[in-house]
């Protein structure tokens, strides 16, 4: 059966992944401080603009000018797409589901985005009104906005704080990576040297590579380096 693939244009990492994201999936990005996950984001979305492919970034918990300054020295000049209405990069505040919903939705179609992300659901589930123990209620809640991104056709990456002394966990409920289509592990290890790297832990509908495979943050953004699949 044939899939359509959405390109991240990531070096080293599409061949992980048969070739791509499956188009209109919703794709969890997690990891701790300092991994990278805004840069794979924000490279993922810039690689579709340059493939005439719109997108928008919600942010709740950066202020849009810090990001845009920080991918400024990839090469990475949003400004001119924000200018032609090509993209969008949104600060919210989180305060309740719907309400960010909502500005998610206005936003993808006011720019006819393909790609989207949003930094972060952890954030965007502190803001919810429900007690964390009521964890059937948030997931459901969590559910319903993912299929709301698939009715759009979006193509999304879901950025999730790992804390740093989690063990196991990749999320902060723990329901996050049950109602995605995949989930991209980053990894920031100081141990014998300061390194990164990724896992692929799942990807519905895909081969992925099984490995851990380590990246670097270069002058062009993220690279993953080569390793047999």
């Amino acid at each position: 059966m044939f899939i359509e693939r959405v390109e991240t244009g990531i070096p080293g990492f599409d061949k992980l992944i048969e070739g791509g994201l499956v188009k209109g999936s919703t794709n969890l990005v997690a990891g701790n401080s300092g991994t990278g996950k805004t840069i794979f984001c924000m490279q993922y979305l810039w690689n579709g603009l340059q493939r005439g492919e719109n997108g928008v970034y919600i942010t709740l918990e950066q202020r849009p000018e810090d990001i845009l300054s920080d991918v400024a020295r990839f090469g990475w000049d949003f400004s001119k797409y924000i200018t032609t209405g090509r993209f969008r990069l949104e600060s919210l505040v989180a305060s309740d589901i719907a309400t960010v919903t909502k500005s998610i939705v206005e936003n993808i179609k006011a720019v006819n985005a393909k790609r989207f992300a949003l930094d972060s659901l952890t954030i965007a589930t502190m803001g919810w009104k429900e007690r964390p123990e009521e964890a059937f209620q948030l997931r459901g809640k969590a559910f319903d906005m993912l299929n709301t991104l698939k009715s759009l056709g979006v193509t999304s990456m879901i950025i999730s704080e790992v804390p740093r002394s989690a063990k196991e966990e990749i999320s902060r409920f723990g329901f996050e990576e049950f109602v995605v289509d995949s989930v991209i592990l980053l990894n920031y290890m100081t141990i014998g040297g300061a390194s990164r790297n990724l896992q692929i832990l799942k990807m519905r509908r895909t081969d992925h590579g099984k490995k851990i495979y380590p990246f670097e943050i270069t002058e062009r953004g993220i690279v993953v380096r080569s390793l047999t699949v």
